[in-house]
């Protein structure tokens, strides 16, 4: 074994100078506002699009919800990190924003109500608070958290976390879907307002959860008062520059067909609620079944190595759709989605706390949120110029490909530039930290559900040979 030389900076382990039950009970919340979170996302977040669309949104309109919540939201970031230099206490800057995401709810719900002609830009507008109220807790929360972790616990505990968010948001998104189907053809307005106030709820139990923990840490008091054009130029490194630049074309790549699987979904293949519930909810258990396992992979052989995996079979998901209707097929394709994506995302996340310092932790964090909030938008609103343009037929050398709409299409599409900036980025930039070096051949072995497979084909082999 060898260990690949450290590209980034080093650090100490942050918990060695704070009492034990101060660190415990900020990684116990950590915990507990995941499930809280999770509740919130499988029964709120996940069906803004469908109630959207119940509304009678535009594919233009189900984009710019996609894109203008994650625009306001990194405005929101960049002046939550501008707060912490001048009020350098993040547990009340969680709170509050907290807080404001569990009010939000309630003009989404009742606005489209009292003005049904306005619906989706209301809907729009309320989903936008929303998520800059959640944007506005990320820097103090991401830097609080990290400061509870050494450096080699932070895949293992943000793959629990992840693991916890998974498998409740798999339960909320089923019992969401089941409520919407029970309500579908009579009363669908209020199995919203019911699930939409559970997702509100519970971003209020999160903010209890936070009460008794203390932030004790100086980070907080000396985020560096650098700007962020002066981080970015004189301490971001060039892998974190480049990190940043493959993270932001991968958003606008895979937004151009984000938005609009739900249109798919339930208006072009007329799934029910609860099928496309389904349908979310295999990508939740694909997510569940290999959090840890990524999490343990990333903490032993890097966070790169991972980001180098699944950036290169992210891309073949989307163009799956063209190859059939089928619910299980769709089921099992979303499923190994959320296995891919389960990976990817603790890469990208794992990636930004392992380059750079902890001081420069909120304002990296901010700078990368800005990056993919940018590309965001940028692909949700192709996306839906795509949409308006590209046939729903094409013939070619006497093939005749006919979904059932042209979204298909902007799926494959986006997967083959997902394609391309992989391939073009991934090798530009380095590991951050020392780990773990074996053959490439090795390391697909230790992918995770390849290596239980491979441990059972061996268990069972010398049994069969008796």
């Amino acid at each position: 074994m060898h260990l690949i030389p450290s590209q980034g900076p080093q650090e100490t382990a942050p918990t060695s100078s704070l009492p034990p039950s101060a660190g415990e009970r900020g990684l116990r919340y950590g915990l507990r506002d995941g499930a809280c979170q999770a509740v919130t996302q499988g029964s709120g977040e996940q069906y803004l699009s469908a109630f959207a669309l119940l509304l009678h949104a535009s594919p233009f309109q189900l984009s710019v919800l996609s894109a203008l919540p994650q625009l306001i939201g990194t405005g929101a970031q960049l002046v939550s990190v501008k707060l912490l230099q001048w009020f350098p206490n993040r547990k009340a800057l969680i709170s509050a924003g907290t807080f404001g995401q569990a009010l939000a709810w309630i003009p989404i719900m009742l606005l489209p109500l009292l003005l049904p002609q306005w619906g989706p830009w209301l809907v729009v507008g309320g989903a936008a608070a929303y998520f800059a109220c959640a944007h506005f807790t990320t820097p103090a929360w991401n830097s609080l958290i990290a400061d509870w972790l050494d450096q080699h616990e932070r895949g293992a505990y943000f793959a629990r976390r992840a693991q916890i968010i998974a498998s409740l948001s798999f339960f909320a998104l089923c019992g969401a879907g089941w409520v919407l189907s029970v309500w579908q053809h009579s009363a669908t307005w209020w199995g919203f307002v019911l699930i939409f106030s559970v997702a509100g709820s519970a971003r209020i139990l999160s903010v209890l959860a936070l009460s008794p923990v203390q932030d004790v840490h100086p980070t907080a008091h000396r985020e560096a008062q650098q700007g962020f054009r002066g981080f970015f130029r004189q301490r971001a490194t060039k892998d974190f520059r480049r990190f940043l630049l493959f993270a932001g074309l991968m958003h606008i790549a895979v937004l151009i067909a984000g938005p609009f699987f739900v249109l798919y979904m339930l208006q072009d293949l007329h799934l029910s609620y609860f099928g496309y519930g389904g349908w979310l909810a295999a990508g939740l258990l694909g997510q569940l079944l290999t959090l840890q396992a990524w999490g343990q992979f990333g903490d032993r052989f890097g966070n790169k190595a991972l980001l180098s995996i699944t950036g290169f079979t992210v891309p073949f998901l989307p163009m799956l759709y063209l190859v059939s209707t089928n619910l299980g097929f769709l089921l099992a394709v979303n499923f190994l989605g959320g296995v891919i994506w389960a990976g990817l995302a603790l890469g990208l996340q794992n990636y930004v706390f392992d380059s750079v310092r902890p001081e420069d932790r909120a304002k990296a964090i901010a700078l990368y949120s800005t990056v993919n909030a940018v590309g965001w938008s940028a692909g949700a609103l192709l996306g839906s110029w795509l949409v308006e343009r590209l046939p729903s037929r094409i013939e070619w050398a006497g093939v005749i490909l006919q979904p059932a709409s042209n979204l298909p299409f902007v799926f494959f599409l986006s997967g083959v530039l997902r394609l391309l900036v992989s391939s073009s980025l991934l090798g530009t930039f380095h590991e951050a930290r020392q780990v773990e070096r074996i053959p490439r051949q090795q390391l697909l072995w230790e992918l995770p559900l390849v290596k239980p497979v491979v441990q059972f084909v061996a268990w069972t082999l010398p049994k069969s040979n008796r």
